[in-house]
């Protein structure tokens, strides 16, 4: 994911379910992150493609790829990116509940224009209610069903100048859900959950398995340095080259073949 705001810092570069519901937020995170994610775990209608089966080792390996951007892009030539070879963008919208990406709208209705299918990514604030942070995020995310599903970028923010709270993992994941239930039950898409590999291993580890979730990796792949952990999307660079774009972009794998990312497409675009 690629900028923050009063929320964080440049990055280093850079998912029965109401009864699932209640019990997260009760706090049971015993659900087994190393089994894959199933209609029963994700919702009715929910298509079944495995996560992390895809037998690819490399980012070459892997069929289709995309990009995450924000306002540190600068304009952006979506046309171009289209042509060549891109086949998914996320776009940062909001951060905590207070800001929007200068650059959000513009390149929303851009990337629209251009065919490139596009979602919104929120980056996360330690210090405010997920619940107020989902009202941001609807607040100024269009309900598009043309639209990927949203995207809760959670991080560490050690070098936020108002917020440097680690909550503990109860408390964080409960409240994450919180967000992501709200914005579910908006958009009627389940979140996508970005979790790099430090907030992983200090709370996300057996945490839940309800949520699709985006690893970050740069210098491994995510199967070597995520515990038991099952993943539908694989940042594996955050200086790709992309025609379009100046400077380096954050790069991404879908975690699949070309028939699971078109029924996965087919499936949260209804428009």
């Amino acid at each position: 994911m690629s900028g923050t705001g009063n929320a964080g810092r440049r990055k280093p570069s850079l998912i029965g379910r109401s009864l699932l519901g209640v019990a997260l937020a009760l706090g049971l995170q015993a659900c087994s992150a190393s089994t894959p994610l199933s209609n029963k775990s994700l919702g009715l209608g929910y298509p079944g493609i495995a996560l992390s089966e895809f037998k690819g080792k490399t980012p070459g390996d892997y069929p289709v790829h995309g990009i995450d951007v924000s306002k540190y892009q600068g304009d952006i030539d979506w046309q171009t990116v289209a042509r060549s070879g891109i086949e998914f963008a996320y776009l940062k919208a909001t951060e905590g509940g207070d800001q929007l990406d200068t650059r959000f709208l513009e390149n929303w209705r851009e990337a629209k224009s251009a065919g490139v299918p596009r979602g919104a990514y929120h980056f996360w604030y330690h210090c405010r209610p997920g619940t107020e942070q989902a009202d941001w995020f609807i607040r100024n995310v269009p309900k598009d069903p043309g639209a990927l599903p949203p995207v809760i970028d959670v991080e560490w923010t050690p070098f936020s100048p108002t917020c440097t709270k680690r909550p503990p993992r109860d408390e964080l994941i409960r409240d994450v859900l919180s967000m992501a239930d709200k914005l579910e039950a908006h958009y009627g898409q389940r979140p996508v959950l970005y979790i790099p590999i430090d907030v992983h291993r200090e709370r996300w580890v057996d945490a839940t398995n309800s949520h699709e979730i985006w690893a970050r990796a740069v210098r491994d792949h995510p199967d070597n340095v995520y515990e038991r952990r099952k993943f539908r999307f694989w940042q594996y660079t955050e200086t790709g080259s992309v025609p379009g774009i100046r400077g380096g972009v954050d790069k991404n794998a879908f975690a699949g073949t070309r028939a699971d990312w078109n029924k996965w497409l087919s499936h949260h675009r209804h428009g």
